[in-house]
């Protein structure tokens, strides 16, 4: 959201290659990232009116800083704020967007997870397992028998999807409706996205919660085994979800975990094709698999950037960041910093996972939910091509998708 006031005569300028709109950029931001982190810790970009923090330790305080947020709603109206609204036209998305766990704060942000998390347990993923380990070896065992095509339409989206549509309960015929709906509203979650972006994201966002919602109706009356019958159902001393918080929850675990998923998996094999000792080595010792997701998930981030509210004056690196303004904190730039990681720019399969404290699931209160089902999802995936196709090869380098925020390519053409 573009500010209304004007540009902070005391920004430091950021580096000029800090250019989200470019292909090339969007194709490999890291070499801006790195001029970004030897001019400073803030700098004010003017386009989109944010702060940019592109150090990790910088990032992961922020991330934990209660004098910010994902809204300022819950302290100030947004004349107090000094913003403007959403547009009307934003309608449903704005009211979707706003009921879920993401852009919810303290005290209603702590209610919904408490009860959500009643629901999303541990053990509801432990439980998924068998049928993740299932998707993921018939889908990469027909991928390879069809002698490889797209990697991304043949296994890297299906597999999310069709996880998700299982542990919801979702009927397998409506499951093709998922993926356009989730396309459609993340649209919005890019830089200054168009009026045909935000066109397409309402009219996903009022279709997807107007199915939910029938779904919804239909488990009250005939419950299931299913995450949306456990939603339905789950209360904490008389405390229950709003039918509103559920549609909210549904859709952004679909959302996140589903984009984050999709993009980890192709841009995880791009990585390991352009480092093809890493990738013999992950083949002769597939015990390494879980060190590996870590680093890939380090190494390119699918979401580069996380913005939040600054509700109370603070100060970053000795500048000072106002009450009003929107940080944009640079997931992708924190995973690389030297500051905390040794040789950030070098992909490393033997980093040990439990030392690799990358920023891509977050920090703090919104520390991503899905976190346990999208590493599972991701192992799964990576394992059944170590065990069932061996050796792929990538036949084309591909074109990066336009967005920057939410970072991934058009396809990933593969072959053996």
């Amino acid at each position: 959201m573009t500010p209304t006031s004007a540009a902070p005569s005391s920004a430091t300028p950021p580096a000029a290659s800090f250019d989200p709109w470019s292909a090339a950029f969007v194709a490999d931001p890291y070499p801006a990232y790195e001029e970004l982190r030897a001019a400073g810790r803030a700098h004010f970009f003017e386009p989109t009116g944010q702060w940019l923090i592109p150090h990790y330790d910088d990032v992961s305080a922020l991330l934990r800083d209660r004098r910010l947020g994902r809204t300022y709603l819950h302290r100030f109206s947004h004349d107090e704020f000094g913003r403007q609204g959403p547009p009307a036209g934003h309608e449903p998305f704005t009211t979707l967007n706003g009921n879920g766990l993401l852009d919810l704060e303290a005290p209603a942000h702590s209610r919904v997870r408490r009860l959500v998390a009643k629901a999303f347990t541990p053990r509801t993923v432990e439980a998924l397992a068998p049928t993740v380990e299932r998707l993921a070896t018939e889908l990469v065992a027909a991928f390879h028998a069809d002698g490889g095509g797209d990697l991304l339409a043949r296994v890297a989206e299906p597999l999310p999807v069709a996880v998700i549509a299982e542990m919801l309960g979702i009927p397998a015929a409506d499951r093709p409706l998922l993926r356009p709906w989730s396309a459609a509203i993340t649209g919005m979650f890019e830089l200054n996205p168009s009026a045909a972006a935000a066109a397409a994201a309402v009219r996903a966002s009022e279709e997807f919660s107007g199915y939910l919602r029938e779904v919804i109706t239909a488990r009250r009356a005939d419950p299931g085994e299913d995450l949306i019958s456990a939603l339905v159902a789950v209360q904490d001393h008389g405390d229950v979800l709003s039918e509103q918080e559920m549609v909210s929850t549904i859709v952004l675990l679909l959302n996140a975990g589903h984009e984050a998923t999709v993009n980890t998996t192709t841009v995880g094999w791009l990585t390991l094709f352009h480092h093809p000792d890493q990738l013999a080595l992950l083949q002769r010792e597939p015990g390494r698999l879980r060190d590996a997701v870590e680093e890939l998930l380090r190494y390119d981030t699918p979401l580069q950037m996380f913005e939040r509210w600054v509700l109370d004056d603070i100060e970053v690196g000795g500048t000072r960041v106002p009450r009003g303004s929107e940080v944009a904190l640079l997931f992708g730039s924190a995973n690389r910093d030297p500051a905390r990681f040794d040789s950030p720019g070098r992909f490393d399969i033997t980093r040990p996972a439990d030392g690799n404290r990358h920023l891509t699931f977050g920090a703090g209160i919104h520390y991503c939910l899905g976190a346990p089902l999208a590493r599972l999802e991701l192992a799964a995936s990576f394992g059944a091509f170590l065990r069932l196709a061996p050796g792929p090869k990538l036949l084309a380098e591909p074109d990066w998708r336009p967005g920057y925020v939410i970072r991934g390519v058009e396809e990933l053409r593969v072959g053996w």
